[in-house]
């Protein structure tokens, strides 16, 4: 049964005014009550099944994993993604996962929830402060400390990019370990990161050498995305063009959307997987890859590729790809010789 769109919104509306204050009557531990050698199982909840969202947890888990060394991590998520997306991640535990389509699988949905109250941690994380399950989920589970993803005004005055959705987690957390009697840590932030090994990256690196078939460098691009996010066929046979033009001396490749489609009509050599992880040791093997907002552009960004994303209308403060030099631009305020200098610099620096 697949619900409205509608239906969908009205839900998340509910759902976000019954439990926008849930957490908020936690009451804080005891100063210096956290011991870091005692936090030993960690759960981090983020129950979305997109793509970029399970790759947008890569830092908080980095950063778990750094500042409790030794501790094994649970996830709570949605769909199956987070399985491929952290399949190199030894510290992982147990990915716990509710179903893509809830009201397809009740039941299911109903024993993730109850599952988890059987179980006992040292430390819970909400990583995604709009979530209400999120908030809920947090609320429910056992564990002498918890993270609810409140938003502090103190770190928003002192972190301009506090808001971006990967990096707000990590300075919570850090936020509320100092708060509690922890040295206030102010490490540079972990990056997106699905740890691609040796052989993943060999293995890219053949499938690319025999689309391009020769030593040049390689620009990748990604013409497609969801709803208004997407660019017209005009745009991008406008930018494409512009990259030929501009980088002569540069492959220009386009990786193909599940959907099998091209906004060029498939003009550039291309490629085709649905191996998330073959598509990001691809991607991790080219110079650059150029996309719209999507999960794709953080699929990039975690193969720890220079990404450049273009945002029309979802908000780069809160989406944008970061690290490696990867930048974004607002195209209702930026035009295509600003975009093409950008790319310039990032490929030849």
């Amino acid at each position: 049964m697949k619900v409205p769109r509608s239906i969908n919104e009205i839900r998340r509306k509910v759902m976000h005014s019954i439990t926008r204050n849930v957490g908020r009557s936690y009451k804080e531990p005891v100063y210096g009550s956290l011991k870091i050698e005692d936090i030993r199982r960690v759960l981090i909840v983020r129950p979305n099944h997109r793509l970029g969202n399970q790759l947008l947890l890569t830092p908080i888990v980095q950063e778990v994993i750094d500042t409790f060394p030794g501790c094994q991590i649970d996830l709570f998520v949605k769909g199956g993604v987070a399985h491929a997306v952290f399949q190199n991640y030894t510290q992982i535990r147990r990915i716990m996962q509710l179903p893509k389509k809830p009201f397809n699988n009740l039941i299911s949905y109903i024993a993730q929830w109850f599952k988890l109250t059987g179980r006992r941690y040292d430390l819970v994380i909400n990583a995604d402060r709009n979530s209400s399950s999120g908030r809920l989920l947090t609320k429910i589970s056992k564990a002498s400390f918890k993270v609810f993803g409140e938003v502090y005004e103190a770190i928003e005055k002192t972190y301009p990019d506090y808001h971006h959705i990967s990096k707000y987690p990590v300075y919570n957390l850090r936020y509320y370990l100092h708060q509690i009697g922890h040295k206030e840590n102010t490490r540079k932030l972990p990056l997106l990161n699905i740890k691609l090994n040796r052989e993943e990256l060999s293995a890219g690196k053949s499938i690319l050498d025999r689309i391009v078939n020769n030593e040049n460098p390689t620009i990748c691009i990604y013409t497609n995305a969801t709803g208004d996010k997407c660019y017209s066929e005009s745009w991008w046979h406008s930018f494409y063009e512009r990259l030929l033009t501009d980088f002569p001396d540069h492959n220009v490749i386009e990786m193909l959307p599940i959907e099998n489609s091209s906004k060029i009509n498939f003009r550039a050599p291309h490629f085709y997987s649905k191996d998330i992880r073959e598509m990001g040791a691809i991607i991790a093997n080219t110079s650059i890859f150029i996309a719209a907002d999507n999960g794709v552009m953080h699929l990039a960004s975690a193969a720890l590729t220079p990404t450049i994303g273009f945002f029309s209308v979802t908000n780069p403060l809160v989406y944008a790809p970061y690290g490696n030099g990867s930048l974004a631009f607002d195209t209702n305020k930026t035009a295509i010789n600003e975009w093409m200098d950008a790319i310039r610099k990032i490929l030849k620096p």
